[in-house]
């Protein structure tokens, strides 16, 4: 149970590389536009916005990442903490801009939340 914990929290902590990568480097960008679904106007208009939201990823992937190196039983809570972080980012999301992000966010961070319990 604790390697699939330790997996599931890696997996959330490299989904929001991936949003980092997306949203710093590569929003201008045909990849960024499409996963984004945005025109190439809004996305020239927003990407300091952009690059600022990567960056909080970053530090959700990195609170992450802390969690999975840490040792107990502060690995533990900051791995809970994080995820949580992550959930209610999701959720915050998912009511203003897309349901998406529900989905690529919050799900991933509740169940790998559930492992960490069950695995502790």
């Amino acid at each position: 149970m604790q390697i699939a914990a330790k997996f599931l929290v890696g997996l959330v902590a490299a989904i929001h590389v991936y949003i980092l990568v997306l949203e710093a480097f590569l929003w201008t960008k045909p990849l960024g536009m499409k996963v984004f679904r945005l025109d190439a106007e809004f996305a020239a208009r927003s990407a300091t916005l952009a690059a600022n939201q990567g960056l909080y990823n970053g530090f959700l992937a990195a609170g992450l990442v802390w969690g999975l190196v840490a040792s107990e039983p502060i690995g533990f809570q900051v791995q809970l903490f994080f995820l949580a972080c992550v959930a209610v980012a999701g959720i915050v999301g998912a009511l203003t801009v897309s349901r998406r992000i529900f989905y690529v966010q919050t799900v991933p961070a509740l169940i790998a939340g559930a492992f960490v319990l069950l695995a502790h």
